[in-house]
């Protein structure tokens, strides 16, 4: 038997498609009622039941419930789901609203994966569904944490309760079918909202993540040019190529910011008191240990929502300050005049710091991660003076 039918072929890796990272998104998308290819008349009143009863008198009859509280530590434990769900369907309805800007930055992310042509491109997309997959069960896991503890508050009360307080408009203490469904309408309507949080928060990871991957790869591609046996002239077009690359990274770039930008905003805007709430209600308020365990995953969840994207605006803005460094690396030495006066422009152009602000003001890095926790600390010791 000869040497050849006894070699075992290594399977061919599939071409690479970053854009079905977004599928389960758009499957959220469907069952929240946006889908714009459902012509249905089904679908379209049920996608004005969820709008009307779910993102905009769920958020309200909290909000209305508020007036009703008796004393500062109902308040106190209250509001923290009320601005929750508030800025949750809020930045809902943006990102309805920035529905073909997500079509057009998935072509552009379409054009950026027909570049990764080699094997170990295409394997670094691999470890990357990896990464994206556990950015995804991390929110996952925040979410149902967040509403099954929520549940376990509701049913081992002593007295009978809402889930939240809220503005009912009828009496629910006089029957058991009036009790049942309001505790109906409210678990069913935050699992709604807890979804629309979950796509709320993890596009914009997402799609800085897919950034930070696509920089990496073109700061390797830039790296090796020169080193394999092609021309000159080949080089010269592979570096074209790279060039190409590199503004379409700043186009994906300047539509992230457009996409993420107020949602972002009023998602920082509301973190620091969002962490502070809890944290407050688990040191003065509550007793109860299931109280005490919501309170406590509630406090974890909050920071976890806005850490991936601080993290991951961090790392793309690395990534494209090394950029000239990078095509350094390249074997620029034995290139053409033209070469080195193209590799000249992609560098002056890498120089600039980019990154991404949430509204004009907050910068989506680190830095504002930290900041937001401060801030959250130095209002949790107003509270702590106000409750002395």
């Amino acid at each position: 038997m000869s040497q050849s039918s006894l070699s075992v072929q290594q399977p061919a890796l599939a071409a690479v498609d970053t854009r079905s990272f977004f599928n389960l998104h758009w499957t959220c998308f469907k069952v929240l009622g946006i889908d714009a290819s459902n012509s249905s008349v089904y679908y379209f009143v049920y996608t004005v039941l969820l709008l009307v009863f779910v993102t905009f008198c769920y958020p309200l009859h909290l909000a209305l419930g508020l007036f009703n509280s008796t004393d500062a530590s109902t308040t106190i434990q209250n509001l923290s789901v009320t601005v929750v769900c508030s800025v949750c369907s809020a930045k809902f309805v943006i990102y309805i609203t920035r529905m073909s800007r997500i079509r057009e930055l998935e072509s552009i992310i379409a054009a950026l994966d027909a570049r990764a042509q080699t094997p170990s491109e295409r394997r670094y997309f691999v470890d990357l569904r990896k990464e994206v997959r556990q950015i995804t069960l991390g929110f996952t896991f925040i979410y149902v944490f967040v509403g099954v503890s929520a549940e376990l508050r509701f049913l081992f009360r002593s007295e009978r309760t809402l889930l939240y307080p809220g503005w009912i408009p009828f009496d629910w203490r006089t029957s058991d079918l009036r009790f049942n469904a309001v505790h109906f309408y409210q678990i069913v309507g935050v699992s709604y909202l807890l979804l629309q949080n979950f796509v709320n928060d993890c596009l914009p990871t997402l799609a800085l993540a897919l950034l930070s991957a696509h920089i990496k790869l073109l700061g390797i591609r830039v790296s090796q040019i020169g080193y394999a046996t092609k021309s000159l002239e080949a080089n010269e077009e592979e570096l074209l190529s790279c060039i190409k690359d590199q503004e379409q990274l700043y186009d994906m770039l300047n539509l992230i910011q457009n996409i993420i930008s107020l949602p972002m905003f009023l998602q920082f805007t509301v973190t620091a008191i969002n962490i502070c709430l809890p944290v407050a209600a688990l040191l003065f308020y509550v007793d109860s240990p299931f109280d005490r365990l919501y309170y406590l995953v509630y406090m974890v969840a909050v920071p976890l929502e806005i850490f991936p994207i601080c993290y991951y605006g961090t790392i793309f803005q690395l990534l494209f300050e090394k950029l000239h460094v990078e095509m350094f690396c390249s074997n620029w030495v034995e290139q053409t005049h033209k070469f080195r006066k193209h590799m000249v422009l992609f560098c002056e152009r890498s120089l600039k710091s980019e990154t991404v602000v949430a509204g004009g003001i907050v910068r989506i890095h680190l830095d504002t991660f930290v900041s937001t926790c401060k801030a959250a600390y130095s209002l949790l010791a107003v509270i702590g003076k106000m409750n002395e």
